[in-house]
């Protein structure tokens, strides 16, 4: 009689996946759409591993500005992560969840190209599969990503400036710079409005009364979000190339790089766009032909809309290999994990949303900004149970 061999079971297990929609609907607009009907999908990924007597649980959802990408979540990427051999999701020496494999198990039979909405999917079981390996590692995420791919290196505090200035019914320049003073008065230096949602010269008033509140242009960002066409876009940069902004945000669509790079031969301050692409081909595809200036230009890609952290690391080598470094990136989204990515990989900074998109806005709790820095909490994973009003939610879904 031949014996039959036991395969091991798996040191660390996922148990359950859940997956809920929040609203984020809110009556304020920039120049292409409202967020009257926006929502998010939170997933909470439970381990076996248990601390503090209680089972590992890994949290993450999508960022502001995509739709909850539910039907995706429940219906392919979910069941396809509860369905992988457990084994195949734990690293080479078999002690943890191998965010890398987990990636390669969710893309499993996906073509290439086409990103749409599966990027957001992928992206929110990313940040969950993230904050759950941390929390087993009992580290901060930006420490266990600093010591995998920056040799341990680590910044402990980061640039972030308040992004705002949507356009709201009735809301007028004395609104807007109500709105712009509560901003400096929380600690920040440098703040964000939107522009394109009106006429040029309407926007140009709105531009000056916001320098009057932040005290110099240079400590103002503009964001079109890819409203203009390249005439729009050429007369904004005109009327803007003197007041000497911080930067000018995303003129044109977000895959029109001759737009992009025609608009560099009329504005020579700096420029900002890449929240809407999603992946690593995207970013080097703008890097060689969306005419950026490495010297002086900011990349907005977003791990959250784009495939997670294990895309935002090849990201990160397809600039490294254009010439562009770290420090140029300040991402979209102003969530905890991009603040843990750019401490532990040593970006230029991240956005931060003050007030708006709450309860997924802001940071730790115990963390104030000062003078645009932020630090992050010492607790393991990304630290979402530091913000209370948002693992309030999470708390919900994860410890059903």
């Amino acid at each position: 009689m031949t014996a039959v061999i036991a395969e091991p079971s798996a040191p660390v297990s996922i148990v359950d996946i859940r997956e809920t929609v929040v609203p984020i609907k809110s009556d304020l607009r920039n120049a292409y759409i409202d967020f009257s009907q926006m929502t998010v999908s939170v997933v909470a990924l439970v381990t076996d591993v248990v601390r503090d007597g209680k089972p590992v649980v890994g949290y993450g959802f999508n960022s502001n500005g995509r739709y909850a990408p539910s039907g995706l979540l429940r219906e392919r990427f979910i069941p396809r992560l509860r369905n992988a051999e457990p084994l195949s999701l734990l690293d080479a020496e078999r002690e943890t969840l191998d965010p890398f494999r987990i990636w390669d198990c969710l893309m499993a039979n996906e073509k290439p190209g086409g990103h749409g909405e599966r990027s957001v999917a992928v992206g929110v079981l990313d940040m969950a599969v993230w904050d759950a390996v941390s929390k087993i590692a009992g580290v901060p995420l930006y420490r266990l990503v600093a010591e995998r791919y920056r040799q341990g290196e680590a910044d402990d505090k980061v640039f972030v400036y308040a992004a705002g200035g949507y356009y709201y019914p009735d809301k007028g320049l004395k609104g807007l710079q109500d709105e712009l003073q509560s901003y400096l008065d929380r600690g920040y230096s440098v703040c964000k409005m939107k522009i394109g949602g009106a006429p040029l010269l309407e926007d140009l008033k709105r531009i000056e009364a916001a320098i009057e509140v932040v005290g110099a242009a240079d400590r103002l960002a503009v964001d079109a979000n890819g409203r203009f066409d390249l005439d729009t876009a050429i007369a904004y940069a005109r009327a803007l190339e003197p007041l000497g902004l911080f930067w000018y945000e995303e003129a044109g669509d977000p895959l029109d790089y001759a737009l992009q790079a025609t608009l560099a031969d009329y504005y020579s301050g700096p420029m900002a766009t890449g929240e809407n692409l999603f992946s690593h081909q995207d970013a080097r595809n703008l890097l060689r032909y969306g005419g950026m200036r490495a010297d002086r230009d900011w990349l907005q890609f977003d791990c959250a809309l784009s495939y997670g952290l294990v895309e935002y690391l090849r990201t990160l080598e397809v600039m490294k290999a254009q010439g562009w470094s770290p420090r140029r990136c300040i991402p979209h989204g102003g969530h905890q994990l991009s603040l843990n990515i750019a401490a532990g990989l040593g970006l230029g900074g991240n956005e931060s949303y003050p007030d708006v998109f709450w309860p997924f806005n802001g940071f730790a709790e115990d963390c104030a900004v000062e003078d645009s820095y932020v630090g992050l909490p010492d607790a393991a994973g990304i630290g979402f149970e530091r913000k209370p009003e948002l693992f309030a939610v999470m708390r919900q879904l994860g410890e059903t």
